[in-house]
């Protein structure tokens, strides 16, 4: 553990220096120290960091709720709910359809609906924080998208499981939605109505104890939500938006920082662990052709996400390039496929599909200005941008003349 903390920090201050953001670089961190890749192997196998990473999983959906407040719920739940739609629709049809055309099998085209079809809810969440968008004014509509996918996720995987293990039948299928429907519901019920004794519960001056009662929460509740049949990220997710409102919550929000940072690098260290670079040339066309689907799709959702709220050229492209990433659903996925035994090409094909997006991404969110111009009026609003700066310029010019 401390190999790869110390691996992880080495590659993201190299990177920095030239401008590269941290996300990939911890990941190639992993892939390069793990077993999939020659030199020297830190660590054999990638589950020896697996409760670790899943703690990074629940750290960065905690934080993501902390940011996440009531009122943009109840004044923007209807338009976050189309946006969060029409993201699914989209991608999760495009993923469907792709996995058809690929013919490798009706199980096989479900999984890859899933894979092409849900973000990475941990990597829009570092890529939020990294890139200081917080607070703007398109990261509202981000999160609604995001948590309408973990719904989503939550109902899907219930659903996929027996499907393509052909195990339980109907009855069990409905039995195991219903369980994970009825856990979300409590959640958003406490949400909603029990913020008042959960702040009671959670209020002391002490930091020391604060930290241990949210870090207990947050992870116990996320516990309970994966044995029902619920990501553990919606629940994480959701146990922060009740605190976030609370009046520990800005405390909170200061208090979670390192353990967020600390415990994301081994999320996705981890990350890199699973991946296998050498498979990748065995699927090269299909991923670069579903990487190629993904973005076209992503761009559509964003320009709908835009028309919805009224967004100009650059939230779009906000929009659409932070919600690039794939990540920890489609391992998820790959692994339930493999425990099924369908096709083999699965794995590698989801591995090089999500390390590629895993890179391209950040990057991409970094310069989502190059996007911004393409997009219906993008040149307009970058020549406005610029007069705007001349005078301003100008007048700087005249203050060094006096």
């Amino acid at each position: 553990m401390g190999g790869a903390f110390v691996a992880a920090a080495f590659l993201a201050r190299l990177g920095g220096r030239i401008g590269l953001p941290t996300i990939p670089l911890f990941i190639l961190a992993g892939i390069l120290l793990g077993p999939n890749t020659p030199g020297y192997v830190l660590i054999e196998d990638a589950h020896d960091l697996e409760m670790l990473s899943a703690l990074g999983l629940v750290l960065l959906l905690f934080y993501l709720g902390l940011e996440f407040h009531m009122d943009d719920l109840r004044t923007g739940g209807r338009k976050m709910a189309i946006a969060g739609s029409a993201y699914l629709l989209l991608n999760v049809g495009a993923g469907l359809g792709f996995g058809f055309a690929l013919g490798w099998g009706t199980s096989e085209a479900l999984v890859l609906a899933g894979v092409l079809g849900i973000s990475s809810s941990a990597i829009v969440t570092k890529i939020l924080v990294d890139a200081g968008r917080i607070g703007n004014k398109e990261t509202r509509p981000i999160l609604g998208i995001i948590v309408v996918e973990d719904i989503f996720l939550a109902l899907y995987l219930a659903a996929l499981q027996p499907v393509i293990s052909g195990a339980d039948g109907v009855t069990g299928t409905l039995l195991d939605i219903g369980q994970a429907f009825g856990f979300l519901v409590l959640l958003a019920v406490a949400a909603r109505w029990g913020t008042g004794l959960i702040g009671r519960l959670f209020a002391t001056k002490d930091n020391e104890l604060l930290v241990i009662s949210f870090l207990g929460a947050a992870v116990l509740v996320s516990g309970v939500a994966e044995k029902v049949g619920v990501a553990d990220a919606i629940a994480a997710f959701m146990v922060g938006l009740i605190l976030g409102n609370t009046g520990s919550g800005d405390r909170i929000r200061d208090l979670v920082h390192p353990l967020r940072d600390a415990f994301a690098a081994i999320f996705f260290f981890a990350f890199g662990l699973s991946i296998a670079p050498g498979d990748l040339p065995l699927v090269i066309w299909p991923v670069l052709i579903a990487v190629a689907i993904t973005v076209t799709m992503n761009v559509l959702a964003g320009l709908f996400t835009a028309r919805i709220y009224g967004f100009g050229p650059q939230p779009t492209a906000n929009v659409a390039t932070t919600l690039l990433a794939r990540g920890e659903f489609a391992l998820i996925l790959a692994t339930m496929a493999a425990a099924a035994g369908l096709d083999s090409r699965l794995s590698p094909f989801i591995a090089g599909y999500v390390l590629i997006l895993a890179v391209v991404a950040p990057l991409a969110a970094g310069r989502s200005h190059w996007l911004a111009r393409c997009l219906p009026g993008g040149k307009a609003a970058a020549a406005e941008g610029r007069e705007e700066d001349e005078p301003a310029e100008e007048l700087a010019g005249a203050g060094k003349e006096r």
